[in-house]
């Protein structure tokens, strides 16, 4: 943690992302900012697919953006473990969605069910995945899959999951250290031609 405190605007947030720093709240409702060394990451191009989780995939549909309130609403739900988005981070990342910053990407059986997915902020080059969840196996696993072949697609490069987890792990996740993260991080960020949810959102 590098610092506590400031608010959680829209050109804050979007500042803290540009400078490598995360928002989670802390003691109830103060905001720590973290910036962790070493940092978590999944390489575009080293994300493992199982037989099995290609057939998740096969199963499911994966949509963007169609769904961010329950998929963030999911994430939060303070039956999980380890839960820490409190109602003012999701007001602020909801904001951020309808300016265009923060996206969901989402799994949906074929009867019509959201059933995983997860959310996050893109900018430029960067996708900064906040959190997923799941309701079947590998369901948000789906959506990881389909948010990495969206980002490769579009020539995106950083893939920052703030810390890595045994499960993040099993999904390809490295530690990079922090001074390497940074430099991934500004050539992102650059990349101001890259928009792997479509149009381009508007300058904060």
């Amino acid at each position: 943690m590098v610092g506590i405190g400031a608010d959680l605007e829209p050109g804050t947030l979007l500042e803290a992302y540009r400078s490598g720093l995360f928002p989670m709240p802390i003691r109830g409702r103060a905001i720590g900012w973290w910036s962790p060394d070493p940092r978590g990451i999944i390489p575009l191009d080293a994300l493992p697919v199982s037989r099995s989780l290609r057939k998740a995939c096969a199963r499911h549909e994966v949509r963007v953006d169609t769904a961010f309130d329950e998929v963030i609403d999911a994430c939060a739900d303070p039956t999980r473990p380890h839960g820490w988005i409190n109602g003012a981070i999701r007001d602020a990342y909801r904001r951020l969605h309808e300016l265009g910053w923060a996206h969901s990407v989402e799994t949906w059986t074929s009867e019509g069910e959201l059933v995983g997915g997860l959310y996050g902020v893109s900018i430029g080059g960067l996708f900064a995945g906040e959190s997923m969840f799941h309701r079947r196996t590998d369901a948000s696993k789906v959506a990881l899959v389909g948010l990495v072949e969206r980002l490769r697609d579009a020539g995106a490069t950083l893939l920052d999951v703030q810390w890595t987890t045994d499960h993040l792990r099993s999904l390809g996740a490295v530690d990079v250290a922090r001074d390497d993260y940074l430099v991934l991080l500004a050539d992102a960020v650059a990349r101001t031609d890259v928009h792997p949810f479509t149009t381009p959102p508007p300058a904060p």
